[in-house]
């Protein structure tokens, strides 16, 4: 049984990694570029779009557990709202094959500010000349993202590709608060699944090898996207 419950974590860890990083990752480079403007109150948006990640995470797991309320949750009042009641209700967090999807999207949304400030500071380290002379030599926006942006990002981005997977692979507070790993091992993370077996059933030399596990499986992780990263900018260089 437990060699079942681990792979049903590991599967869970990794579908979480896999989604959670390309997704996180472009919203955040997104919103970077929108607030990287000088205009007037832009710095009241980046407020807002950081505040997330400053509220404590229990306080955001509580707030997203409200929201997916299978009752009077604001989500499902919202969809009956649009649909004129056309839309069933939901338990967000309750039904297997909505849990875990529901538990990457309040993630995504809780922790993109912080990736966004990361993509900004590598933006304002772009020199604004280089943007000119794409202008005098008549690039569109488009082009001077693909030529002048992003590869002036490269190294950002490795470091952001990094942090998120490091993040994903540690996540807890959000599934311990909304669902303990339910229903049915939905959302049961690698995380969450080693603390329950060192201090819920007190099964040290197991957690033991899940912690060992976990620790291979980012070490070999970090290791391929640091060697991606390298070919990467030595091919762009």
């Amino acid at each position: 049984v437990s060699s079942v419950v681990f792979l049903k974590a590991l599967i869970n860890t990794f579908i979480f990694v896999l989604i959670v990083a390309p997704v996180q990752g472009g919203l955040a480079l997104g919103l970077a570029l929108l607030i990287n403007q000088k205009m007037r109150g832009i710095n009241l948006f980046r407020a807002v779009y950081f505040m997330p990640v400053v509220v404590s995470i229990v306080v955001v797991s509580l707030l997203w557990r409200f929201i997916y309320d299978g009752n009077s949750g604001l989500l499902n009042n919202l969809l009956s709202a649009v649909s004129f009641g056309a839309i069933p209700r939901v338990d967000w967090l309750g039904n297997p094959s909505t849990a875990l999807g529901s538990i990457i999207a309040m993630s995504i949304w809780q922790a993109v500010g912080f990736h966004m400030v990361i993509w900004l500071s590598g933006l304002q380290t772009i020199s604004p000349t280089l943007y000119e002379a794409g202008a005098i030599e008549g690039a569109s926006p488009w082009q001077s993202f693909r030529y002048i942006t992003w590869p002036g990002l490269k190294n950002t981005a490795i470091l952001v590709l990094i942090v998120i997977t490091m993040q994903a692979f540690a996540v807890f507070v959000q599934i311990d608060v909304m669902t303990k790993g339910g229903p049915e091992n939905a959302t049961l993370f690698l995380g969450l699944y080693l603390y329950q077996t060192a201090f819920s059933f007190l099964n040290m030399g197991y957690a033991s090898a899940i912690a060992w596990t976990m620790f291979v499986i980012i070490f070999l992780l970090t290791l391929v996207q640091f060697k991606l990263a390298g070919r990467w900018v030595y091919y762009d260089a």
